[in-house]
């Protein structure tokens, strides 16, 4: 339901574009805020209720690829939820506090956001790629 919290043992799927990601790998800079945002996006993989993993990259396939021109080298990054509130917790000078929380849209249900990033936050993002369960090739 929109504005709940998503739990710490779930997942979280994020699109990394082309330019965020370098000799096949994904960059910090996936998960920074651009300017005007107030949130990270991202896609609640177990909302998604599907049987598998690869059931789940396929189905966040099919949302990315209606509201976004896929480019070759983008890639799906894959984060436990916990695993990111934690490390970002534990770890920035601030211990910030993360919040993932589900924002669905119309044309994507499963849709959230991490909040409580700020604009320029590269140690957080830093913080938040160490986290990175897989990667996965945005395209088919």
């Amino acid at each position: 339901m929109k504005s709940d919290k998503i739990p710490d043992q779930n997942h979280i799927a994020r699109y990394c574009k082309p330019t965020q990601v370098s000799d096949g790998r994904i960059q910090a800079t996936a998960f920074m805020l651009r300017v005007g945002e107030e949130s990270l996006s991202v896609n609640w993989l177990e909302f998604l209720n599907c049987s598998s993993r690869e059931s789940e990259i396929t189905e966040v396939r099919k949302i990315y690829s209606k509201k976004l021109n896929i480019g070759l080298h983008a890639k799906i990054a894959i984060l436990n939820v916990g695993e990111v509130r934690q490390k970002v917790l534990t770890e920035s000078p601030d211990g910030r506090n993360l919040e993932v929380i589900h924002d669905p849209l119309i044309d994507d249900p499963s849709h959230s956001g991490i909040y409580n990033l700020k604009q320029d936050d590269e140690l957080i993002a830093e913080l938040i790629l160490e986290t990175v369960h897989e990667a996965h090739s945005a395209r088919t």
